[in-house]
């Protein structure tokens, strides 16, 4: 069965813009145009997960994300025009999962999307991955580029697991660290980027895929 997702938002292009992409993604969609509506539906339908705008009629996203915290644990989504640090903060003090600030990608909207309902076991772990011409096999632990097979560290295949799950997102390598390193290591951030040039040159030509983030870390994207 396909997870639902409801999208509370009172701008109907905003709504429809979310909804084609979840859709063409096969999740089921359900719409709320203000903060009740959004209640309601939560209630009644029971999705997967939620995506919510701050800016709404009758109770605004961050009352609607405190109501449902305080009864549930469902993955909550503040899509949002407020995009200060205060802002932003604040939407997590009332229990959001992720803040994304408008204007936004849908693409980067899904890849969220995809991520929390894994974290939260809603669809399970792919078990072949594929990025251009790389695929990999989490069972057999093998990664192959444009066919041929490539020899990977646990690390290093870890690394690029973390780094397709999570294409076209901007990765901290804090986050980085949490995530390959598990959140008990004592390491520093040079690890992350030792283990960055060893996987891109063992890449080779789609090395190129792993792009540098100045200041903040890395991003995977393949390009067209």
């Amino acid at each position: 069965m396909a997870a639902k997702i409801l999208i509370a938002d009172d701008e109907s292009r905003i709504r429809k813009l979310v909804s084609d992409y979840m859709t063409k993604e096969g999740y089921e969609v359900a719409q709320a145009s203000d903060g009740q509506e959004a209640l309601d539906k939560f209630y009644a339908e029971k999705p997967d997960i939620v995506i919510l705008d701050v800016m709404m009629p009758e109770y605004n996203g961050y009352e609607v994300c405190e109501e449902i915290r305080d009864t549930s644990d469902t993955p909550i989504i503040i899509l949002t025009a407020k995009d200060t640090e205060k802002d932003e903060l604040n939407g997590f003090s009332k229990g959001a999962d992720e803040y994304i600030s408008k204007p936004f990608s849908p693409k980067i909207l899904v890849a969220r999307v995809n991520a929390l309902l894994r974290r939260s076991n809603v669809i399970g772990e792919e078990t072949m991955l594929e990025a251009g011409e790389i695929m990999v096999d989490i069972n057999a632990h093998t990664v192959t580029v444009h066919g041929k097979n490539l020899e990977l560290s646990v690390k290093e295949f870890e690394l690029l697991c973390f780094f397709i799950n999570n294409q076209g997102i901007a990765l901290s390598r804090e986050k980085i660290l949490d995530n390959v390193w598990d959140y008990d290591y004592f390491g520093d951030a040079r690890t992350v980027d030792t283990h960055v040039k060893k996987l891109r040159a063992k890449l080779k030509d789609y090395g190129k895929y792993i792009h540098t983030i100045w200041g903040m870390g890395y991003k995977f994207e393949v390009e067209k």
